[in-house]
């Protein structure tokens, strides 16, 4: 395992970033009457989840580093809603949103784990 400079040498922001960029791509499908609706909330949720993690890593307490990070925990659920709804309203296909809500579920495990590492001390 390699040093850990910054939040950019952490897997969970690494992938987050990587969620974040799937799913601007696939709500730029949706339709245009979504843009101040659908595809506001959902780029903003997702947008947060890496912002938060890197807000957390800078933070001078591991309280308030677990603390940014149930905050982007938070967004990572409002994103797989934001999808989920997407889905049922028929902007994206099953398997157009896989790949995304594969992601969600890899990166709430991998939240879940760092912030409880954080708390245990």
């Amino acid at each position: 395992m390699g040093t850990i400079n910054s939040h950019r040498d952490l897997v969970v922001w690494q992938k987050g970033m990587d969620l974040a960029v799937q799913v601007y791509r696939l709500a730029s499908s949706f339709p245009p009457s979504e843009i101040y609706r659908l595809t506001a909330q959902i780029t903003r949720a997702v947008a947060s989840v890496p912002a938060n993690i890197a807000e957390g890593s800078a933070r001078g307490s591991r309280k308030d580093y677990a603390n940014f990070l149930a905050i982007a925990k938070g967004s990572l659920m409002e994103t797989e809603t934001f999808l989920m709804l997407a889905l049922r309203l028929d902007y994206l296909t099953k398997e157009k949103a896989d790949s995304s809500l594969q992601l969600i579920t890899e990166i709430s495990k991998m939240l879940t784990v760092l912030r409880s590492r954080l708390l245990a001390d």
